[in-house]
């Protein structure tokens, strides 16, 4: 009877642990920007690659927003996001939109850098970011590097083998 109740007991605790942590999840499993206090902004980019429906927009490191859409624009080839960013946020007219990562195998996120400008973009859905510049893929940068270095090191001992008469 004893292993009982304190079985019963421990199922209890369990279901008890359980339910806090499902009411914590749902509490606090949203973007991270309550809906209501938000506005949408439009940025191109010729280039976003890492970026999904849901990454971050971060200015100085802070979230500030999520990109809520991406569509692509056939006629000008570029891909449109549209951010969504926290209403407590005034972005100059000439503020800056950059994709960055967190590292060599960290996610992408959109980093805006605010410009001097006075006039503000607007708030009403209707604003966008002009100046904006695409990520840069990883393993192109690595391969024009690495063709590059092979490409100076085979002229130089082709000169090398041919100043001194013999092969290498």
């Amino acid at each position: 009877m004893r292993e009982s109740v304190f079985e019963t007991l421990t199922g209890f605790c369990v279901l008890v642990l359980a339910s806090v942590f499902v009411f914590y999840a749902l509490g606090n499993g949203s973007d991270g920007l309550n809906r209501t206090d938000t506005y949408d902004v439009t940025a191109r980019f010729n280039n976003i690659v890492g970026i999904d429906r849901g990454s971050d927009v971060r200015m100085a490191g802070v979230k500030i927003g999520i990109v809520k859409s991406i569509d692509v624009d056939f006629q000008r080839v570029e891909a449109v996001l549209r951010l969504s960013l926290d209403e407590a946020v005034e972005l100059p007219d000439d503020t800056d939109a950059r994709i960055s990562s967190d590292g060599l195998l960290g996610g992408a996120y959109i980093a805006l850098e605010p410009g001097g400008g006075f006039d503000m973009i607007a708030q009403d859905g209707t604003g966008e970011i002009l100046y904006t510049r695409g990520s840069v893929d990883l393993m192109t940068l690595i391969g024009s590097f690495a063709n590059s270095l092979g490409t100076d090191s085979n002229e130089g001992a082709d000169s090398l083998g041919a100043s001194t008469g013999g092969d290498l």
